[in-house]
């Protein structure tokens, strides 16, 4: 493969030093972004320039319900054109389910067009038997489904062994896959320290007890966040909550073309 004029691409003539990536689409490797109020203009240029390296394209929190209907509509046609899954934030769905209209809110998306659906409790305190209801309506709706486990609240406990259950009981309902709360800023919150430091004791039992950490999305708003989750899982791990700006620059750092995580992998040559 050329390009025009006879140009070979910087594939043919370099390769990656992390590996390649899973191509879409693709079920590892994913990168949702969230999107916090980019204009149609905006959205276009960000998915011709790497609409190939974003799979989740999330409305943040409520800021769908800010939208006039034809920009929504308009908004949600464009992403879903280039092969993106769009979905409305999962807070947009807790105050749904506060004013039980959750089976309206879900027709309402559909009607709109997103394709997906985030199913979270990261405010609200959500009894099982709804968690499921809310997955289950959604998968029979057609939605694929991202829960997500963790709250918002620092001062609220990141129980492993509970997270573990939950990951397990979304995931037999049909979740496609489950989020791992990291808010915006990936501090003092989930896996994250208050400085966003990874917790590694309770990233390697939370692995440990899964079994398949492709089945999860990690939150990681931050740059050194992402270069340890690269260097622990691989290029493709999955990422959520990106920055729309970064996502290239993230993809850069999947496959080893910046210095953080080509320096990774030269210090592990032997000498």
């Amino acid at each position: 493969m050329t390009t025009g004029g006879g140009k070979k691409t910087w594939q043919e003539l370099l390769q990656f030093p992390l590996g390649n990536r899973m191509n879409k689409p693709r079920t590892a490797g994913l990168t949702m972004i969230i999107d916090k109020g980019l204009g149609l203009g905006e959205t276009r240029d960000l998915l011709n320039l790497a609409g190939g390296y974003i799979d989740f394209f999330k409305l943040g929190f409520g800021t769908s319900a800010l939208y006039e209907n034809n920009m929504l509509e308009e908004k949600i046609h464009l992403v879903r054109s280039h092969g993106v899954d769009i979905y409305p934030g999962g807070t947009f769905l807790e105050v749904a389910i506060l004013q039980d209209k959750l089976k309206q809110y879900l027709t309402t998306a559909r009607d709109f067009g997103f394709t997906a659906i985030e199913v979270s409790d990261g405010t609200i305190d959500l009894p099982l038997d709804l968690r499921a209801e809310a997955i289950t309506a959604a998968v029979d709706m057609g939605f694929k489904v991202l829960s997500e486990v963790g709250k918002k609240d620092p001062n609220d406990d990141f129980e492993i062994k509970e997270i573990v259950q939950l990951v397990n009981h979304d995931l037999s309902l049909g979740a496609a896959h489950v989020i791992v709360e990291g808010r915006e800023s990936g501090k003092a919150v989930g896996l994250y320290d208050k400085e966003g430091n990874l917790i590694q004791s309770d990233l390697e039992e939370l692995v440990h007890s899964i079994g398949d950490p492709t089945c999860l999305i990690w939150e990681a708003p931050i740059k050194d966040q992402q270069q340890e989750l690269i260097i622990r899982f691989g290029p493709n791990v999955n990422f959520g909550n990106i920055n729309p700006h970064e996502v290239l620059a993230l993809e850069a750092l999947r496959v080893g073309l910046r210095a953080d995580t080509l320096k990774a992998i030269l210090q592990k040559k032997p000498k």
